[in-house]
């Protein structure tokens, strides 16, 4: 049986706009084996798990427990407990942690308002090196067990930050990275690379290269941000910020029109206040904000595929419009190890305007 991270590198599958979405982690320091639902699958509490994962859903909080990288023994006797809570949005991005004996007063935190950015002085300020975070959970999927543990104990080797975590989405592009505060996913990852992801964050600025995104947005905004960053050749972590994520719909031809089979054109939807997603508008397919069960991103089918206009705004003040269609052009590839062959779908970037003059990129 073929590895899926295999697959999906061979198909060449592209790495933008496919980190999980969530504004703010909850990390919860669990040692010992973990199972494929981690949070109720391993020497945690089942039932605080799943309140956990309760209380966080529809916030924009996701949860994950971690552990260090190295042999994890089956032990029951942990008695202290690393928490950290990390906020990803641009400009307000922040880490908060804490040590506890027991992790149940968790269930006490205000998840609406973490997610929301406010963490109200709770616990004590992170003020050390950027969090490194490595998918090692087999029991989930083999390639983050064979690729992602190697790193991990690499990383740990050379004096990085890094934690192994349950769960960050995308099995298939194993071995998986994200960095916090920032909240930028890589795939397919090296030492090399990882170390690059760390230097960048430790300066305020995040590695393009193999990027997956910020967890901060949906994947279609994820994907308009990395665009607007390879346009400009922008690696400054906080200079961008996407202001608004629209639903492009077909439109109905009219009387008047004729209605051949010709591509439709697609009128905006009416914008939403600056920084919210219009109301009108459902979530893209595949939103993971706040599960520890990430969905494979495969294709819609029935009907013309998704598409969006994101505006991604810079702190100098321009901004450019992204126009994201989700794509399933690419050879079938299992989600992870021993799933079904599906068509992947990707979120192709196939313009982006500047605002406030004719400067243009499409393709």
């Amino acid at each position: 049986m073929s590895l899926c991270a295999t697959a999906s590198r061979e198909a060449a599958e592209p790495l933008a706009g496919t980190a999980a979405t969530a504004r703010t982690w909850l990390l919860v320091e669990q040692t010992g084996p973990w199972g494929a639902k981690a949070l109720t699958a391993s020497h945690l509490d089942p039932a605080l798990g799943r309140a956990l994962e309760a209380a966080a859903k529809g916030t924009g909080v996701r949860v994950a427990l971690i552990r260090r990288p190295g042999r994890h023994a089956d032990r029951h006797d942990a008695t202290r407990h690393r928490l950290f809570l990390a906020h990803t949005a641009p400009g307000r991005s922040w880490i908060r942690t804490t040590t506890v004996a027991d992790p149940q007063p968790a269930l006490g935190l205000d998840f609406a308002a973490l997610g929301a950015g406010e963490h109200g002085d709770l616990w004590e300020p992170y003020t050390g090196e950027p969090l490194v975070l490595v998918c090692t959970n087999g029991k989930r999927d083999r390639c983050c067990a064979l690729l992602g543990r190697p790193l991990a104990a690499d990383l740990a080797a050379a004096g990085t930050e890094v934690w192994e975590v349950t769960h960050i989405g995308g099995h298939r592009f194993a071995p998986t990275l994200f960095v916090l505060p920032y909240g930028y996913a890589y795939g397919r990852t090296s030492l090399s690379l990882a170390a690059d992801a760390v230097a960048a964050a430790r300066n305020g600025r995040i590695a393009v290269d193999h990027c997956r995104g910020r967890s901060t947005w949906d994947r279609p905004a994820q994907a308009a941000d990395l665009a607007v960053r390879e346009f400009l050749g922008e690696d400054r972590a906080d200079v961008l910020d996407v202001v608004h994520t629209d639903r492009l719909l077909p439109q109905a031809p009219t009387r008047s029109q004729d209605p051949s089979p010709q591509a439709p054109t697609r009128p905006q939807d009416p914008a939403p206040s600056p920084g919210s997603t219009s109301p009108q508008a459902p979530k893209p397919p595949h939103d993971t904000t706040s599960r520890d069960t990430a969905p494979h991103d495969t294709a819609v089918t029935g009907g013309e595929a998704p598409a969006w206009t994101v505006t991604v705004a810079h702190s100098d003040g321009r901004a450019w419009r992204v126009t994201v269609e989700q794509r399933a052009d690419g050879a079938p590839a299992p989600a992870s190890c021993g799933a079904p062959l599906d068509p992947p779908a990707r979120m192709a970037v196939t313009a982006v305007t500047a605002t406030e003059d004719s400067t243009a990129l499409s393709g």
